[in-house]
């Protein structure tokens, strides 16, 4: 696979050597166990998956080398180039403003740019109407893309079966850019509407039975559904995609749970099924899939907690927290600046879109085991800075050198 030329201040000595050797180890990418960092006081489980993905690399060597190429011009992102609070203030603090924030609210007037400035598109993609609107600016839309492949692979999914009359359903989050954009590149060729999970699944099969009232529909998925959706003759043949940082079980889910509603519905064969459902089994993203998986293989160790790190309005990270809260006591992190000291933390809920603050986190007793990952959009630098801190509450900080050579020999 493509390497990047990414800033050495989001590389880890250690986690590159880790990384590294695993990989020697396990080229087929089957071991998912996790990789022990024994350190007598406290043991650290690290994922055998985790950190900046190919297309967050790709987005961010494409950002930085434009910086570094048009000084003096003015520089714009849409929005958050990646979900990484470091990141995007690094991009910041050279001079590059947001267009947008992630929920889609101007910061910059359309009005004030004009076709001499340069503007990013970021990681998850843009609309097809943004791209029109800076075309009209007299700004190239696509001279400086960061968009994902994988997301772009989606796409061209959508537009491959929308052009066979299939209808998409996107599995994603409505307000997320990358869920935006698939959608508007899906609805320009094909009924599109979105579920976020499996329960709003449910609620679509209920309108492909003709259970529900085809009315009641437009309330039920207001805001989720392309302009004209026909709900008596646009769910006869679908095909699912997704945001490719959702959990990829359940878009495995939702694909399987409407696969069969067809096939019940209109009594196929399995040889028949595609006449009604499309397969888009590829469109689920390999690096979301091994870091969950990696998870899941953490999981079946032993351990006192779990602490994942990212930006918290990192939709891929959020899933990653999902995974280990099953299990055991997690704690979502942004940086090594959350972990106050051995008793008391800072970290997100989710759930509820707080940061919350906690006492007690690690046990008393040693040796104390934290299972460890991080987001796709997470620097492996502040990866190695949480396992520095952590090694700090037992004066232990200088151990990360010896591993470090430890892995390299």
């Amino acid at each position: 696979m493509k390497t990047f030329n990414v800033p050495v201040i989001y590389r880890s000595p250690l986690i590159s050597a880790i990384k590294q050797q695993r990989k020697q180890q396990d080229k087929m990418k089957k071991d998912f166990t996790p990789t022990a960092l024994d350190f007598g006081p406290v043991k650290i489980l690290l994922a055998r998956h985790f950190g900046f993905c190919y297309g967050v690399e790709n987005a961010i060597e494409i950002a930085f080398r434009t910086v570094d190429e048009n000084e003096g011009k003015r520089i714009f992102l849409l929005s958050e180039m990646i979900h990484n609070p470091q990141v995007n203030s690094d991009l910041l603090s050279r001079g590059v403003r947001f267009i947008m924030d992630t929920g889609g609210k101007q910061l910059i007037p359309w009005e004030s740019l004009n076709p001499d400035d340069i503007v990013i598109i970021p990681a998850f993609g843009t609309t097809l109407e943004i791209e029109s609107r800076l075309s009209a600016l007299g700004i190239t839309p696509l001279q400086y893309n960061t968009t994902c492949p994988f997301v772009e692979r989606v796409w061209n999914k959508a537009d491959q079966i929308g052009k066979k009359d299939y209808t998409v359903i996107i599995h994603g989050k409505p307000k997320h850019e990358e869920t935006r954009a698939t959608f508007s590149h899906s609805q320009s060729v094909t009924p599109t509407v979105v579920v976020k999970d499996i329960h709003e699944a449910e609620k679509l099969a209920a309108y492909i039975r003709g259970e529900q009232p085809a009315d009641s529909f437009y309330e039920a998925f207001k805001g989720q559904y392309s302009e004209g959706f026909d709900v008596t003759k646009d769910l006869q043949r679908v095909g699912v995609v997704n945001q490719t940082t959702m959990l990829a079980s359940e878009t495995q889910s939702i694909a399987d749970y409407i696969r069969g509603v067809m096939q019940q519905h209109y009594q196929l064969e399995d040889a028949q099924v595609q006449e009604r459902f499309a397969d888009t089994r590829d469109t689920l993203c390999y690096a979301t899939n091994d870091n969950q998986t990696a998870v899941t293989g953490m999981l079946e160790a032993q351990a006192d907690l779990a602490i994942v790190v990212g930006g918290y309005n990192s939709s891929n990270t959020s899933h990653l927290v999902e995974l280990c809260e099953e299990k055991l006591p997690t704690y979502y992190i942004a940086s090594e600046e959350k972990l106050l000291s051995r008793d008391e933390i800072s970290h997100w809920d989710f759930h509820h879109s707080q940061e919350l603050h906690s006492t007690g986190y690690l046990p008393a007793k040693t040796p104390v085991t934290i299972m460890l990952t991080s987001g796709a959009s997470c620097p492996d630098a502040v990866v190695e800075g949480v396992i520095r801190k952590l090694l700090s509450f037992w004066d232990l900080e200088d151990e990360v050198e010896k591993m470090s050579i430890n892995f390299t020999a």
